[in-house]
């Protein structure tokens, strides 16, 4: 990396990339050397000039977004970081931005400390994510853990509980299902509130998020 560190920043709001433009132009350590206006833009600048941060907004409509470029760029050259800026403090978002290979998650409305604090963690080959964000990721890993050590409600469901549950997570309504199942309405709704109580879970999301991180949305049933 060179003396200073060099961005490229992503956005397809030309107010928010001239934002954080004139943000970054006031700090001694860090040059501004391009910007996009979309995801694809993005991977294809990146490539051409070898920023050392990318700062990449997650949501770019239409085409290529956030996520997607980083996966791509970090594919074609892993030596790039790139620091995801967003609107949303989601928690299925930040694992996904994390899967892509990101080396950062910062919230837009963050205070202009955080975001140059950020790029200066990120250029130097950490990982930065807001407390918030720090904060699920530790909640997540100690329940993975306590899962780990007890019995495996997975085992508990019959192999027809499963097979609601892949659906449920798949977005099919009561009535769908029962007609790929060939059972009556009745007949999800107790399946479901057998899953519910299985699992201790209350709601519905709360169905999909556990069907999520336990892989299920590959297993192909009726789909």
């Amino acid at each position: 990396m060179s003396e200073q560190i060099r961005v490229l920043v992503a956005d397809d709001h030309v107010i928010v990339r001239t934002g954080l433009k004139l943000l970054l132009a006031q700090q001694d350590d860090i040059v501004v050397i391009g910007e996009s206006a979309d995801g694809k833009e993005a991977v294809e600048t990146a490539l051409s000039i070898r920023p050392d941060v990318v700062i990449m907004d997650l949501s770019m409509p239409p085409g290529t977004n956030g996520i997607e470029a980083t996966t791509q760029l970090k594919r074609l050259d892993p030596a790039i970081h790139v620091l995801i800026l967003t609107m949303h403090d989601n928690e299925n978002e930040l694992f996904r931005v994390l899967q892509a290979g990101a080396s950062g998650y910062v919230l837009k409305d963050a205070i202009d400390s955080e975001l140059i604090n950020a790029v200066r963690i990120v250029a130097k080959g950490e990982v930065y994510l807001y407390p918030s964000a720090t904060k699920k990721l530790v909640e997540n890993l100690l329940q993975e853990i306590s899962n780990e050590e007890s019995p495996s409600t997975y085992k508990l469901l019959s192999d027809r509980e499963r097979e609601t549950l892949v659906l449920i997570a798949k977005g099919y309504g009561n009535k769908e299902i029962g007609n790929l199942l060939y059972i009556s309405v009745k007949t999800v709704e107790s399946h479901k509130s057998k899953i519910m109580a299985k699992l201790g879970l209350n709601k519905r999301h709360e169905l999909v998020d556990y069907a999520i991180k336990r892989g299920m949305l590959d297993l192909d049933y009726y789909t």
